[in-house]
């Protein structure tokens, strides 16, 4: 039976770029209802797309998997945005005030926008945290309703190079697969942080570790706020390229790191030398590959804990750090974790805290990522169709295949497979033109509705300077865009307009200027 209400989420992953189907249940589990992957490695580096054809393909062959074990059309998808050069910078505004002002909910909200305003060459804003607001002498979450006459508001940007957003767009367009309106700027780091991170955690103050292919994402919060953000571009991948120096083959050395790399070996357990550890026909030195796994292991650790030590939240981490992703499947990480960083309290999720049902998906962190990007979604990802578009295509679809398809007399096998996958995608276009052409109209009716707010705007100020008779054309304009739910308050203003007019109107005056005459006679 096909999936009518479903959601679909893509992670764009150095190793591989992963699809995910799933539906969210009442009771607040996940149903996945389907999955498929391809390999990223020639296409995808530190998490950044670098080849858009390869990428392209990719994306077109997963959503044909889904569609095909949903036996249903795909829409739209929910994707993150990761990689290298994603980070956070911090910016401050400040405003003086001459006298003391009542903060109010706008000037919050056009702190923002200055916010946002501001220029970063070759970086884009993809997301803010705002951090804490200093009124007067006093540091506060929420200004709103504070009397002061200085206020500075403290924000934490997360920024990107200009060019990760703009490949992951155009490899979408590319493939006619569409981002879902709310997950433009989803940023993954974040939504995983969502789908790992307990709320104790986060308000005690944590360091979240997510352990990747060619990336190594560290994420610090305190307070339920986003302190700090790195991507670090070095993962497992660099682990297994070491071992491969040794003239190893790359599927070789990967399976000798995860069947016999260890990340910290105590020093009193020191290798035999003759020891070796053989995978296939290929053997190296037990010492040998202890060695290059714990240099490496510790490069990357040591570059984590600068990032904690630059964040300034090194000494205010209670509840410790929060260790993710396939490379932290690394024997004795937390052991080698605790040692390189002196952070004693250490937890390793190795999935998320949603309740998965219906199909598999690894519990060993590498799906993490997926699994949060799927849960931060709410639109339903599946085309609904109308049966009015089936029947236009179907009847079109008659016409292609009389022309094209069956030169002959007969059907064969191939010739009706042909016919099927005609169908789907035929169908498919027509309800993707069908919901493009309504959006259109809905953004029309918005654009139309806020025309004509303007114009009662405009017929207000009219009317505050006097100027009845414009007052009134404006507002007969605004009648004539024929928006319902606007006609009471066109009818109000017009009545009011009007009023104030024959009050004010030189015949009105001149009576009342006698009346004033004969009261005092």
């Amino acid at each position: 039976m096909a999936a009518k209400d479903f959601i679909v989420a893509i992670e764009l992953g150095s190793s591989k770029i992963t699809g995910i189907a799933g539906k969210k249940l009442p009771d607040g589990s996940i149903q996945i209802l389907a999955t498929a992957s391809e390999c990223s490695s020639d296409c995808i580096r530190k998490g950044v797309i670098y080849n858009l054809d390869k990428t392209t393909q990719s994306l077109t062959s997963i959503i044909k998997k889904l569609e095909s074990t949903l036996k249903a059309s795909i829409g739209k998808v929910y994707v993150g945005i990761a990689g290298q050069s994603l980070r956070t910078t911090r910016n401050t505004e400040v405003r003086h005030m001459d006298e003391e002002t009542k903060i109010s909910q706008e000037f919050i909200d056009a702190l923002k926008d200055s916010n946002r305003g501001a220029p970063i060459v070759g970086y884009q804003i993809l997301g803010v945290a705002p951090q804490e607001y200093k009124v007067g002498l006093d540091l506060t979450i929420d200004p709103v309703g504070v009397q002061t006459d200085h206020i500075e508001a403290r924000f934490l940007n997360i920024i990107a190079r200009n060019s990760i957003k703009q490949n992951i767009d155009l490899c979408f367009e590319q493939a006619t697969i569409r981002i879902a309106e709310d997950a433009e700027d989803l940023i993954a780091p974040l939504a995983l942080a969502d789908a790992v991170l307990t709320p104790t955690e986060k308000r005690s103050g944590c360091v979240l570790v997510d352990f990747g292919a060619d990336t190594t994402t560290v994420s610090i919060y305190k307070n339920n706020i986003l302190r700090h953000l790195a991507v670090i571009p070095l993962g497992g991948n660099n682990i297994t390229k070491d071992i491969c120096s040794q003239q190893i083959e790359e599927e070789d050395a990967e399976a000798l790191k995860k069947k016999f790399g260890c990340a910290y070996t105590d020093s009193s357990e020191e290798q035999e030398e003759s020891k070796v550890y053989s995978i296939g026909q290929c053997s190296i030195s037990a010492q040998l590959l202890e060695d290059i796994v714990e240099a490496r292991t510790n490069e990357i650790l040591g570059n984590v804990l600068n990032q904690i030590v630059l964040s300034g939240y090194e000494n205010k981490l209670l509840s410790g750090a929060i260790l993710t992703g396939g490379g932290a499947n690394l024997k004795n990480m937390e052991e080698a974790f605790a040692k390189r960083t002196k952070i004693e309290k250490i937890r390793f999720a190795k999935e998320t805290q949603y309740n998965l049902k219906g199909m598999d998906v690894a519990k060993d962190g590498t799906s993490n990522t997926l699994i949060a990007i799927l849960a931060s979604g709410n639109e339903n990802c599946c085309i609904t169709i109308p049966e009015s578009i089936i029947e236009e295509t179907e009847k079109n679809l008659g016409k292609v295949i009389e022309g094209q398809l069956f030169n002959e007399k007969g059907e064969s096998m191939e010739d009706i497979k042909k016919q099927e996958e005609l169908k789907r995608q035929m169908v498919k276009e027509a309800a993707i033109e069908a919901e493009k052409i309504e959006k259109e109209k809905i953004e029309q009716e918005k654009k139309r509705k806020a025309e004509c707010e303007d114009l009662i705007a405009e017929a207000q100020r009219l009317k505050e300077e006097k100027k009845y008779k414009e007052a009134l054309k404006v507002l007969d304009k605004a009648r004539g865009m024929g928006i319902p739910e606007k006609e009471g308050a066109i009818n109000s203003e017009e009545k009011e307009v009007k009023n104030l007019k024959d009050e004010n109107s030189w015949g009105k005056k001149f009576n009342g200027f006698l009346k004033t005459l004969l009261d005092e006679e």
